[in-house]
């Protein structure tokens, strides 16, 4: 039967690179020009933090890099590590005068593990490589940050990468599928690795399924067709974490990608989420985006955006990706301001400020006994007894008066509104010469 002849091992952690040179990607960080590559060469180990998604190296770079400088290497998990496990692996350091420790998760590491470990990782009796899938500068506890000279961010293998590393797994004779009679063509394997999302472990782990999954003829032959790598993937799904930088990259881009009025890219980015499966999310940031960066350019675009989440509400998946594109659509191909905001902001950093100055009294509530006595409301023109509706008068407190928050755009609807700004701007200037 195939396979044999081979440990129980799954392919994946057979094929765990054994130093550097053998890391599939991740060139910008461990390639022959780097200089960690260069360090690590030579047998210095830094200690550093390795963050990205799941499944692009981090644990395996970890023990590539302790292969190449033939050192001590300890792996333990935040989560369930105690005081007990650091204690053991710092008496296995000095025994051995150096240890590589790798901690996984380690934006879980607690203030009792940290203080006394890190005074260790100082002296240098222990290389710290910290492992996790959240940003650093967010998760992770300064003090543990300032003891790493490298931060470095691990990217999903791109399709080349992939595909090296399946042709690695497929040739390798001691740890892969090498010895093996297989007969799968350069077309399935770049249809294979065209379907993995950037991660060498679920890559190998569909080869895998797919080789025990493919029918072997009578002289020995495992034959590999479309159909077999089809099943094999359909059903692996797209998560991501809605606590991770990814969550929040996709839900940025998304909101970048509608700004820029990229359709394609928007709705690249509106698929990956709605596989991600926050509804609730993407429809925030929709209605976030209508009045942030379409607003009065096209204000129609925000009426039809809750409409399109009040479906989706409705709907639930997957039909709710229907009225989710057409909304993705229209806000990417309607003009784009975001003046009235911008506006606001102006105003409140000027309050925050404490540029304030008194209410004018003929503004002030008039609305009680005695309020014209103290001249509150007195002198308040109604600008509805005027032709126009419009009458010049003081609104702004003394201290501003002559402050200008709102600057309109020539975009779409807001052109109109322009043109009735810059007149009455032009009315008030001209009644303030008189």
């Amino acid at each position: 039967m195939l396979f044999d002849s081979l440990v129980a091992e799954p392919l994946s952690y057979r094929m765990r690179p054994r130093n550097i040179d053998e890391v599939a990607g991740q060139k910008h960080v461990i390639g022959t020009q780097t200089s960690l590559y260069k360090m690590l060469k030579k047998g210095y180990v830094p200690s550093m933090l390795l963050y990205g998604p799941p499944g692009v190296g981090k644990t395996s770079i970890a023990k590539a890099i302790a292969g190449t400088v033939e050192k001590p290497f300890q792996a333990i998990n935040a989560t369930t590590a105690g005081k007990k496990d650091i204690e053991e692996a710092v008496q296995l350091a000095k025994a051995e005068g150096n240890l590589i420790l790798f901690i996984d998760e380690v934006h879980r590491f607690n203030k009792l593990q940290q203080d006394f470990l890190l005074p260790h990782v100082e002296r240098g009796l222990i290389t710290l490589i910290g492992a996790t899938t959240e940003n650093p500068f967010h998760e992770v506890n300064p003090a543990i940050r300032s003891r790493c000279g490298q931060i470095k961010e691990l990217k999903p293998l791109n399709q080349e990468d992939i595909l090296e590393l399946l042709n690695r797994a497929l040739e390798d004779e001691e740890r892969g599928l090498g010895k093996e009679n297989i007969e799968i063509s350069n077309e399935l394997l770049s249809f294979l690795s065209q379907s993995i999302s950037g991660d060498a472990r679920s890559a190998l782990t569909v080869l895998e399924e797919v080789i025990q999954a493919s029918e072997t003829n009578d002289a020995g032959v495992t034959i590999v067709h479309k159909h077999t790598i089809e099943e094999c993937i359909e059903n692996k799904g797209f998560t991501h974490d809605k606590q991770s930088d990814i969550y929040y990259n996709l839900l940025s881009s998304l909101q970048k990608s509608i700004r820029g009025s990229d359709v394609s890219a928007a709705l690249h980015y509106l698929a990956r989420l709605i596989e991600g499966g926050d509804l609730a999310a993407i429809c925030r940031r929709l209605i976030v985006i209508a009045y942030e960066d379409i607003s009065l350019a096209a204000p129609d675009v925000a009426v039809h955006t809750v409409s399109a989440v009040d479906a989706v509400e409705r709907l639930g998946l997957p039909e709710a990706r229907i009225p989710l594109a057409n909304v993705v659509v229209e806000q990417c191909l309607s003009p784009k301001s975001n003046s009235a905001y911008k506006a606001l902001d102006a105003a409140i950093a000027d309050v925050r400020a404490g540029k304030l100055g008194e209410i004018p009294e003929h503004l002030q509530d008039s609305h009680y006994q005695g309020a014209s006595k103290l001249g509150k409301g007195v002198g308040y023109k109604y600008p509805h007894d005027y032709p126009n509706s419009w009458v010049n008068q003081q609104y702004l407190p003394n201290a501003l008066v002559n402050k200008v928050y709102y600057q309109p755009k020539e975009s779409g609807h807001e052109k109109m509104l322009a043109k009735v700004f810059h007149r009455l701007e032009s009315l008030k200037e001209s009644a303030s010469k008189r």
